[in-house]
């Protein structure tokens, strides 16, 4: 028994320094990095950008890998089930990454089978309105939606998406009712909020920024709690009137769970130093997305930010009984 003992106690003694020489030496291969999207939209267009740089910090490859469906899940699960090697990442959204645990019964725990490495930054959603809808602030819109109960037509970019759900935060917090307008994304919708088929949207603020330029749509808040810089003329939806209320798709960096420390530690100072980059600060704002704050940029910060957030929407998802396809 005893030599046993110290046969088992040599062996791990000995992997010791081979997994800590393996943290050194990382990456000795090509990184792949799965975006839980197809490709071509805004959290492809992050990630591709990031590889970059990515590729130049670490000295290997970054491959992009485009897994879709089920809002984001399908890229997610492929993420859960890599080995935890470091060798692969996973990039997505505050609906890809929070959201959907309280939308599906999904087949992981979000907040567990995955270990944070960095909270990469926020884009607030826009209210806004068809360009006749008689109303010229946020207060004012509020008023017309209360006076006109379940008559209202809001577009949103799929059942359970961002703005669906900042929709029914909205109406939970001013008492209104309006009718939501299930569309296969934002592109169809604002057509129609242009058209005046619709006669509001709260999404994400980069996708209107060529037609708020244009004065094809009125603008009534951000949901930020602080102004945009990418809109520094748009009024916070509590300065306008609407007090406490907020809302963000936000972007985060994982890699799969039991990943070894040294490695995470290594891919957050390597995004620390980044976001730190003036370029990419621009790329971001052309994105219309604000990098996270240095002290959010922490593994643990994401993880408590993702926790915070399940506490916060999970509840409103499932009162509001949404259920999604």
């Amino acid at each position: 028994m005893r030599g046993w003992l110290a046969a088992l106690l040599a062996a791990m003694l000995g992997a010791a320094p081979i997994c800590l020489a393996a943290a050194e030496d990382y990456p000795t291969r090509p990184v792949t990095m799965i975006v839980p999207f197809p490709a071509g939209g805004a959290t492809d267009t992050l990630a591709r950008f990031l590889g970059e740089r990515l590729n130049a910090v670490l000295k290997q490859p970054v491959v992009i890998e485009n897994v879709g469906g089920a809002a984001g899940s399908l890229g997610v699960g492929r993420a859960v089930r890599a080995s935890p090697d470091g060798y692969t990442l996973s990039i997505g959204t505050s609906t890809t990454h929070m959201l959907t645990g309280g939308l599906y019964a999904l087949p992981f725990d979000l907040l567990r089978d995955l270990e944070p490495v960095i909270l990469i930054g926020s884009e607030p959603l826009l209210i806004v309105g068809r360009k006749d809808l008689p109303a010229d602030d946020l207060k004012q819109l509020i008023a017309w939606l209360k006076a006109n109960p379940d008559k209202a037509s809001v577009g949103i970019a799929g059942v359970g998406a961002t703005g669906h759900l900042a929709g029914i935060a909205l109406q939970k917090e001013t008492g209104t009712q309006f009718q939501f307008v299930p569309y296969r994304g934002n592109g169809p919708a604002m057509q129609d909020l242009v058209a005046g088929q619709i006669d509001a949207m709260i999404e994400p603020a980069s996708n209107f920024k060529a037609l708020v330029g244009a004065g094809n749509i009125k603008t009534f808040a951000v949901t930020s709690k602080a102004r945009s810089p990418s809109w520094p003329d748009i009024p916070t939806a509590d300065e306008a009137g609407l007090s406490g209320y907020s809302a963000s798709l936000w972007y985060g960096l994982w890699v799969p769970k039991g990943t070894s420390k040294d490695i995470t530690a290594k891919l957050n100072a390597a995004m620390v130093q980044i976001l730190a980059s003036p370029q990419v600060t621009q790329r971001f704002a052309e994105l219309g997305i604000q990098v996270s704050p240095l002290v959010q940029q922490s593994p643990d910060a994401l993880r408590n930010y993702q926790q915070e957030e399940a506490e916060r929407w999970w509840p409103i998802i499932r009162a509001s009984g949404v259920k999604v396809e």
